[in-house]
């Protein structure tokens, strides 16, 4: 059974979808098969895996929506190991139309029952907000990854979505763990980055990865071409520090002795 960990931070710009989209492929490199789930409307993991936005015509939207089986939206993506469900623009009118469903924020966790054995890891790239597409997120999540710029706003909106995972730990989802804090864009040059780094390290404590996640042109490159970091350039600073994420998480998982034959896992 596949383990679901949902990429979330309401705050934009902090590296969420770049972390969910190389997370999943690094996975897949270390032979995890993965499913990574596109769940914003800007469809950016989408776009960053080879897969063309406008050309999609069942994906997230229609699945959630229950008119179209989740198999048949799944389509392979340009990484090895890795596929996805797109999305498309539709997906905005997604969270007027679940304002009034029932269950309706257990429509993603029930679609992905039906392959959650044919996975690895699923990977949820959530939107950039608290509404409902995120709470269905976290609702069929096991875990959740949360990346922190290391920026002076930093711990800005950080408890408001710690509280968030709280209330569906209570009412929604009560197996729902925070997978980790994940330190991203960090620069080494900057004095500011460090304390950040520090500050961070010192209020959650156990909760943030050892992974961090330094500021790179060639993360910023990489989506353009449709690519993952490990793809695009597999020996930069990006591709180490997701590769290094990915052994983090399969360590925490207890899931190392699985691949140990892998050339990745044991560099």
């Amino acid at each position: 059974m596949g383990k679901i960990i949902a990429v979330a931070n309401q705050k934009g710009g902090v590296g969420k979808t770049t972390t969910a989209i190389n997370l999943g492929a690094c996975l897949g490199v270390l032979e995890f098969k993965t499913l990574l789930v596109d769940l914003d409307p800007q469809a950016n993991a989408s776009s960053g895996v080879g897969v063309d936005p406008r050309m999609v015509l069942n994906g997230s939207y229609e699945v959630i929506s229950g008119e179209v089986d989740l198999r048949d939206a799944i389509v392979p993506s340009s990484s090895p190991n890795l596929d996805i469900l797109p999305t498309n623009l539709d997906l905005v009118g997604a969270e007027i139309e679940l304002v009034h469903a029932e269950q309706r924020e257990r429509k993603l966790r029930t679609a992905l029952e039906a392959v959650r054995d044919d996975y690895d890891f699923i990977v949820l790239d959530c939107s950039p907000s608290l509404g409902l597409l995120t709470l269905n997120a976290l609702t069929a999540a096991d875990s959740v990854m949360i990346p922190v710029q290391c920026e002076y706003f930093a711990l800005e909106g950080l408890g408001k979505l710690l509280n968030t995972v709280k209330i569906v730990q209570n009412q929604l989802n009560p197996s729902l763990e925070v997978e980790g804090i994940l330190l991203t864009m960090y620069d080494t040059r900057l004095r500011l980055a460090n304390q950040v780094v520090e500050e961070v390290r010192t209020h959650f404590q156990d909760l943030v990865l050892q992974t961090v996640i330094h500021r790179n042109t060639r993360l910023g490159e990489a989506p353009s071409h449709g690519e993952s970091i490990i793809l695009h350039d597999a020996t930069c600073k990006g591709s180490i520090n997701y590769l290094n994420l990915a052994r983090e998480l399969l360590q925490k998982n207890n899931m190392t002795h699985i691949r140990t034959e892998d050339k990745y896992l044991q560099s």
